[in-house]
């Protein structure tokens, strides 16, 4: 390799990382910054009663920002009586998400980009069975947030008509919490 493409290539490699560097720099100071986790857990001990059942009331525009709520999630309630496979519950997840982000968007499009602006996060959880499900539609519904659940075509692994997954959300995680907190990881 002559001395000439060398010096290119290193030029090359220099301007690559530079502007790589700067896209990265800026990417990340638009970021919300995250508590660490001892000052979360220290004031979690501090607010009272695990208990307590605080309703969420759609906030005004001014007031729907993370620096008012945390961080924003949705949350996909998985039922585990169906056993479905892992594509099958993909494809449910993908729905439910979908019904919560066009339902959210149309009643409340600040909400979402909370949601979006906190970095979209989404949890799978297990549940027993519809009856479950139903239950924590409704208790999710009553606290004002978007509860989506999807009920399957049935043709492929169950029978039509049959409600696989919900999902509530996108909210406050502490309001969310208040509904599915207890819930096990799927």
């Amino acid at each position: 390799m002559s001395s000439f493409s060398t010096t290119v290539w290193l030029a090359i490699t220099g301007l690559v990382f530079v502007v790589g560097y700067k896209i990265g720099k800026t990417s990340l100071s638009t970021l919300p910054q995250r508590k660490s986790r001892q000052k979360k857990k220290n004031e979690d001990n501090n607010n009272g009663s695990d208990s307590e059942i605080i309703p969420f009331n759609q906030p005004d525009d001014q007031q729907i920002n993370s620096d008012n709520f945390g961080y924003f999630k949705l949350v996909l309630l998985i039922r585990n009586d169906l056993n479905m496979t892992k594509g099958k519950v993909a494809a449910q997840c993908s729905h439910a998400t979908l019904a919560c982000y066009k339902s959210l968007q149309a009643s409340n499009s600040k909400m979402l980009k909370a949601w979006e602006r906190s970095g979209q996060m989404k949890i799978a959880l297990k549940i027993n069975d519809e009856t479950e499900l139903l239950e924590l539609q409704a208790i999710a519904l009553s606290l004002g947030l978007c509860a989506e659940h999807i009920t399957d075509a049935g043709h492929t692994q169950v029978i039509p008509g049959t409600t696989t997954v919900l999902g509530i959300g996108p909210g406050p995680v502490d309001i969310i919490n208040q509904v599915t907190g207890h819930l096990k990881l799927y």
